[in-house]
């Protein structure tokens, strides 16, 4: 590891040393009026062909051989400014801040997102710990990966890849879950209400949709009222584009994956409308076998841009799809099977089925109001609502029949299910395929009031109301063969305690995402369980700042007031199907301040104490109405620090982090070679992260930027927790206090380096390249002799080719991922030790559940704009 360290700091310093002087430089900053950042602003050398674009923050480094001349600043939506130049031949040049007015007439740019609602860092001048990754870099590298995949050449991510099947990618902020990172659409919350956690496949159309990412380690920016630990994501997608114009691209890439998508803006019109529009089509047959996929991306939004005061939009989208699943297994598995095995699927009478798929449909829409009150004050609302259907199959009963090479013989399971009398099977006779649907419909209100005082403080307040309505059951999806299913009644374990004599089932439901927006069985067609929830989230918040020239200072708080209920129909009458209603009261403090110690430097400060509401899966103990007394709030405490260095030729951030998190709850999941699951939950949990990250960009040479990154942390448990043991019917197997303190948190990789390069060969061809090592990396298990896993690197690999036209352009683009085939394990879901006479790879005990990454993938795209 010291040796990687040192490769890779020896390999830094030799790009930089590298830096040539033989180009002029001119540095400066582009804003709007209100002084925000235009990111992606171009700049230009009139009559010449020296460009470049500002980044997230606004900031540009123009290479030039000229010493004298003009600089031409764009933007679309803006009028364009030119500024004369003379630069002292070896002096770098500063044009300082570039202010651009927006175009009176025509409007070309993106719009009306509710800009005072999304929490982007540079809405506050109290630096944070910051990543932004631009739209250029999301369209050209996320080709047929998943969208978590865009932020993993940022410090502290580390993205556990899709070997289970599209969407099922995994990502963890400073070693935490991503049910512990606040991911944000447009200002919208969106992680899962009931457990935080997010389904990545639910948004397979954020790559296509998404403008930018900017990711905040640890305290963040946010000013919501909610409680991020790792960070805060900040997805920011494209609204109404104000110039005309559309594009269409198709990719095709490894395992048959293909996919096809075309957009088309009106463009802004005289009398203030403009709508734009984008359809997207996939499928492939997913990296490990039995993993196939198919879905569909559509957004759809309407602006309007009312007067110089108010900017309404609509927007509507959505990305329904159904992918089938690998499970993590013993390792012993894939040595005998190869890397690519999953036992979740097998033939009927020659067709391919799948035990387990999974099957969505999410769509969002919010409306945005951006209201200009004055030149000091300003207010955004956002209104939102989402409507999931939907869930994932999986057995149902208890005679479940493999094959030799261990895949589901359903044939077998046919005959034996219809030699049944009457064809009527149970739990313990039969074999079926259900559906555990999970619906909701979720509606929210934000809205942030910003008012400049002087030119040196500010505040924010504002509001944030949501309220949730889960309904979960198990249904029917193939009787495979079947006539009914019996269920029983009142008085026996597991039965309906609704119906006294139990009833059959006898109706199947497709697991397809359309379908499931029409499926409304009775409740006398359901099995297993059948409850509601309701979740209602009250909050408001406030942020005030100072700041000068060189100093900057901010506080932030929030309120909040969260309630649960549930109803359940399957384990209760009629009478006591509704439980006791659970409210609890959360709040956040946080605060900063940085001082610029000189030209190009700064450093910066901040601390924050949470008191986090439990989660609704935590609450309620064994999935029923009974509430669990050792459920309590979550105190986390967050320290950072950080130092910033800007110049002409270097951007370098440097921080540091320890957080403490107590009275936490983890669930975790297994799945056992004959598919079926076990869970452990885990209260009272403690925990303790401190790290240091790094991260850089450099200008070498014109055609040549280079950037990179590491990250060093030490997460571990620090307290002893009560463990429970669920089976997959939601049945308490057991329970203990379990003693973990000292022991390593596992499913991120606690050490990451990475670094990467652009070269642009010539005009509109350039290639990149991405090399990352990941480090102590442990299972993720709550223990205190966690199993370590193998230490792994992984290049990705891509080439643009670019032809512009007089008013279209024409791109081409190669990925290749894992250059050199790397063969390592992603993640593991046990922690057995490796004793006398184990079988062991890589010193892994072979009896540990896991997957393996995906090897070598590729895809090409081709994108037409016009």
């Amino acid at each position: 590891m010291k040796q990687r360290i040192k490769s890779f700091f020896l390999f830094t310093m030799l790009l930089v040393a590298t830096l040539s002087f033989a180009q002029e430089r001119i540095t400066g900053t582009v804003n709007d009026a209100t002084g925000a950042p235009l990111p992606g602003a171009s700049v230009a050398v009139k009559n010449g062909s020296d460009a470049t674009s500002t980044d997230a923050n606004g900031t540009f480094t123009l290479s030039t051989s000229k010493l004298s001349g003009q600089v031409v600043i764009s933007f679309l939506g803006y009028n364009s400014q030119t500024v004369d130049f003379t630069i002292t031949a070896g002096t770098p040049l500063n044009l300082g801040t570039i202010t651009l007015a927006e175009a009176s007439q025509e409007l070309e740019g993106v719009v009306i997102v509710g800009k005072g609602v999304i929490d982007l860092a540079q809405d506050r001048r109290t630096p944070v710990a910051v990543s932004n990754i631009s739209r250029k870099e999301i369209q050209e590298k996320a080709g047929n990966q998943e969208f978590p995949e865009v932020m993993k050449n940022t410090p502290g991510i580390y993205v556990a890849s899709q070997a289970g099947g599209y969407g099922d990618s995994k990502m963890y902020v400073r070693g935490f879950d991503q049910t512990n990172t606040a991911f944000m659409l447009n200002g919208q919350p969106i992680n899962g209400m009931e457990d935080g956690n997010m389904y990545w496949s639910n948004w397979s159309g954020m790559t296509d949709v998404a403008n930018s990412v900017q990711v905040q380690r640890g305290l963040g920016s946010s000013k919501l009222a909610m409680s991020s630990v790792g960070g805060t994501v900040n997805i920011v997608t494209k609204a109404t584009d104000l110039k005309q114009g559309g594009f269409a691209q198709s990719i095709i890439g490894n395992n048959n994956f293909v996919k096809t998508t075309a957009g088309y803006n009106t463009g802004l019109m005289q009398n203030g409308f403009g709508v734009s529009a984008m359809l997207t089509k996939w499928s492939g047959d997913g990296y490990n076998r039995g993993t196939y996929g198919e879905g569909y991306n559509y957004f759809l939004s309407f602006g309007y841009k009312a007067n110089d005061k108010h900017l309404f939009n609509f927007l509507v989208f959505g990305a329904p799809q159904w992918h089938d699943q690998n499970f993590t297994k013993p390792l012993s598995q894939y040595m005998q099977y190869g890397r690519k095995y999953n036992n979740n699927y097998g033939f009927l009478w020659g067709d391919y089925l799948s035990e387990r798929r999974n099957y969505y449909h999410k769509p969002v829409a919010n409306f945005n109001w951006d209201y200009t009150i004055s030149d000091k004050m300003n207010l955004s609302t956002v209104l939102y609502a989402s409507w999931g259907r939907g869930g994932g199959t999986g057995n149902w009963g208890n005679a479940r029949k493999r094959t030799d090479d261990e895949h589901i013989d359903f044939n077998a399971i046919y005959k034996a299910n219809q030699a049944l009398t009457d064809g009527i099977g149970n739990v313990s006779n039969a074999y079926a395929i259900r559906n555990s649907v999970n619906n909701h419909a979720w509606y929210g209100v934000v809205s942030n009031f910003n008012h400049k005082i002087t030119d040196n403080f500010s505040y924010n307040a504002g509001i944030d109301l949501r309220t949730y309505k889960g309904t979960h059951y198990r249904e029917i999806s193939n009787f495979l063969g079947l006539s009914g299913f019996q269920v029983p009644g009142a008085g026996v374990k597991g039965g309906n305690q609704q119906y006294p004599d139990g009833f059959v089932v006898t109706e199947q439901y497709s697991a397809n995402p359309w379908s499931a927006f029409v499926n409304k069985p009775a409740n006398n067609q359901k099995v297993n369980y059948d409850y509601d929830e309701r979740i209602s989230y009250a909050g408001i918040f406030g942020q005030a700042e100072y700041a000068t020239d060189d100093f900057s200072a901010f506080v932030q708080g929030a309120l909040s007031n969260q309630s649960h209920v549930r109803w359940d129909r399957w384990q209760y009458t009629k009478e006591n199907e509704k439980s006791a209603k659970v409210t609890n009261a959360g709040y956040n403090i946080k605060g900063g301040a940085s001082y610029n110690i000189a030209e190009g430097h700064t450093v910066f400060a901040n601390a924050g104490f949470y008191s986090r509401q439990p989660y609704h899966d935590n609450i309620y103990l064994n999935f029923g109405n009974q509430v669990n007394p050792l459920t309590k709030n979550e105190k986390i405490t967050g320290l950072e620090a950080g130092y910033r260095f800007r110049n002409t030729y270097v951007d370098a951030d440097v921080n540091v982090y320890r957080t403490t998190w107590k009275n936490r709850v983890t669930t975790t999941s297994t799945t056992d070679a004959d598919g079926n699951e076990t869970f452990d939950n885990n209260s009272g949990v403690s925990q303790l992260h401190t790290g240091v990250e790094l991260e850089f960009t450099a200008h070498p040479a014109k055609q040549l930027d280079v950037r990179g990154f590491g990250s060093f942390g030490d997460w571990k448990y620090d307290d002893n927790v009560y463990k429970r043991k669920f089976d997959q019917n939601q049945n308490l197997i057991s329970e203990e206090i379990v003693d973990v303190k000292d022991g390593k948190v596992g499913g991120g990789a606690q050490s990451v380096l990475g670094l990467g390069a652009v070269y642009k060969i010539t005009k509109g061809l350039s290639i990149d390249a991405d090399w990352r090592n990941y480090d102590k990396l442990y299972a993720t298990v709550v223990t205190k002799n966690n199993v370590e896993l193998p230490s792994y690197d992984l290049v990705d690999a891509g080439v643009t080719y670019r032809l512009n036209f007089k008013d279209n352009s024409l791109q081409f683009r190669v990925n290749v991922n894992n250059v050199f085939d790397e063969v390592y394990i992603t993640e593991l879901t046990t922690a057995n030790p490796v004793t006398d006479g184990a079988t062991t790879y890589k010193g892994i005990n072979v009896t540990n559940n896991g997957f393996f990454g995906n090897g070598r993938t590729w895809n090409f795209s081709m994108r037409y704009n016009f």
